[in-house]
């Protein structure tokens, strides 16, 4: 690592803190060079893959340092260990300097990603449904009940494309044919030789289960990121101009795990793994996005994960408000109001309720009156009241965890 880059090497003795869970100041992420690293949680929401214990050629608070939140996670020297340490404006050097590093941390994110989702998934809904091709039908046959046509002939054609052995085969076809007459054709404009396109409101960009070989930098517009489970459309995200989706099928050869719609006229670059590998070297601007997307949503994911433990479902709705908000980096200190980028009906989806039971809890938060809609979208006049709401809940989660362990509260 020559040239203008500069790393510094840093040593703790066995026992040593490193990084402490919850604290705001990551600004460096570090790459064990000697010695051993245990990495742990508070509260471990779910058993990861691999092992917590870490070596040489291994790095931890990348997630927190790059996604600039407070740490995930704790991180303690077992041995005494030698550590390079990376500050996140380094990043970018350290790309062009060692492509290895950063794909290696790429794909291991990646990884950690959709195992992270499955988590998510298995807790939230009560089925995660298929994997693979075969979820193609699924998802065909809960867009063209709710008559969204288009986006069932996509999820069709593309299971008679990919499961010719398929037991519902000759199925998709007929819906496809009766369909048919229903589906408005939507013309692809392109251009800088197919690397940019546009995709008008409502297109399907890609169904969950489709094999996926680009991934999409949003240039303008938005997208919407869903998955097909429970009989049910779960909103999982709004993605905006800059940010990165599709990557996960890229990296790792592996289906969709989620549905992507064009929210709005949308214009996308498009990155096939050919460029991408280039990219890493030419471009490390945009591999430096792509890890500080990652790692913005596995912090985001960790809290959903943990938001699953809130047993009561309103404090559930409050807690999910409050993560979106740490998302956005409202400042919760001052009264601020703030609109979401969504409404009732999605909230219900995103902690996984029925829309019967989620219409009640709803209507309770509906009742406070520093909350309201607005063009369909949740408004709260002070962001501080989502953090107060969120907090008491968590308070009570602890209490009653406590009272069920038998143990007093402090």
């Amino acid at each position: 690592m020559s040239g203008q880059l500069q790393l510094t090497f840093v040593s703790f003795k066995k026992g040593s803190y490193i990084v402490v869970e919850g604290k705001h100041n990551a600004d460096r992420f570090f790459i064990i060079r000697e010695g051993k690293v245990r990495i742990s949680k508070a509260v471990e929401v779910v058993v990861e893959e691999g092992s917590n214990l870490l070596g040489p050629g291994d790095f931890f608070g990348v997630v927190s340092t790059m996604s600039t939140h407070s740490h995930i996670e704790t991180a303690q020297a077992i041995t005494d260990v030698t550590l390079i340490s990376v500050e996140k404006d380094q990043y970018s050097e350290l790309i062009q300097k060692n492509s290895a590093v950063a794909m290696k941390i790429i794909l291991l994110f990646s990884k950690r990603m959709r195992y992270l989702d499955e988590a998510l998934t298995r807790l939230t809904l009560k089925n995660a449904g298929e994997e693979g091709t075969e979820h193609l039908f699924i998802v065909a046959e809960y867009y063209a009940k709710i008559s969204q046509y288009n986006h069932a002939y996509h999820a069709y054609s593309k299971y008679v494309r990919f499961c010719p052995q398929g037991e519902n085969f000759n199925l998709a076809r007929e819906r496809m044919m009766k369909i048919a007459p229903y589906v408005k054709t939507q013309a692809i404009e392109s251009q800088e030789g197919d690397y940019i396109r546009k995709y008008p409101k409502d297109f399907m960009i890609f169904a969950e289960g489709e094999p996926g070989e680009e991934l999409y930098i949003i240039q303008k517009g938005s997208v919407k990121i869903a998955k097909i489970a429970d009989n049910n459309e779960v909103l999982l995200a709004v993605l905006k101009s800059g940010d990165i989706f599709g990557e996960m099928a890229l990296l790792e050869s592996k289906p969709r795990t989620a549905c992507a719609v064009a929210y709005e006229d949308a214009l996308l670059l498009t990155v096939n793994r050919e460029n991408f590998s280039r990219m890493v070297v030419t471009q490390p601007q945009i591999v430096a996005k792509l890890t500080t997307l990652l790692s913005e949503r596995i912090w985001f994911i960790y809290k959903q994960i943990a938001n699953t433990l809130i047993a009561d479902p309103l404090g559930r709705l409050y807690d999910v408000l409050l993560i979106q908000l740490e998302k956005a980096r409202v400042d919760l200190k001052n009264v601020q109001s703030h609109i979401f980028d969504f409404g009732p009906k999605e909230l219900i989806n995103m902690v996984g309720l029925s829309q019967a039971e989620g219409n009640l809890v709803m209507k309770k938060i509906m009742d406070n009156h520093k909350i309201r809609l607005i063009n369909e979208k949740i408004c709260v006049l002070d962001a501080w009241e989502i953090s107060k709401q969120a907090q008491y809940y968590r308070n009570m989660e602890r209490i009653e965890k406590h009272r069920k362990a038998g143990v007093k509260k402090p």
